[in-house]
């Protein structure tokens, strides 16, 4: 899907309508993937090791917090495994996105062999990469 743009010499461009990016790198001897792509009112992004979305978990600041740094992130499960550790691992995952994105959402899909803490940096910084918010 692309979006006609004119340019100043009066020309037509072809625009994409949603900008994504994409990385990959072994972590912890496993070949895992992000994609980010940045829609008018979320941002998708996509960890994976098992080249699927996995869980979907939509991470949202909450409404009533008036300061960008200081957010309550909201998560909820939309689809797959509705586990604690899920809901910890998104909110480590999604917050500085949230935060960066001035307060907005943040759609989650997570299918990791292990969410491990020693990993968190790694993903966090694979993430940034991708950064198109």
């Amino acid at each position: 899907m692309f979006a006609r743009m004119k340019t100043q010499e009066d020309g037509i461009i072809m625009a994409p309508l949603v900008k994504t990016r994409q990385t990959q790198k072994t972590v912890d001897g496993i070949s895992t993937q992000v994609v980010c792509t940045d829609f008018s009112n979320y941002i998708f992004i996509v960890l994976t090791q098992y080249g699927k979305i996995g869980t979907l978990v939509s991470v949202s600041p909450d409404s009533r917090s008036s300061e960008i740094s200081t957010a309550t992130l909201t998560t909820k499960v939309l689809l797959g495994k509705d586990e604690a550790l899920t809901h910890v691992y998104a909110k480590n995952v999604a917050s500085f996105v949230c935060q960066e994105a001035g307060n907005r959402p943040v759609l989650l899909g997570l299918a990791l062999k292990e969410c491990r803490a020693e990993n968190l940096k790694t993903l966090k910084e694979m993430i940034k990469s991708c950064q198109v918010w």
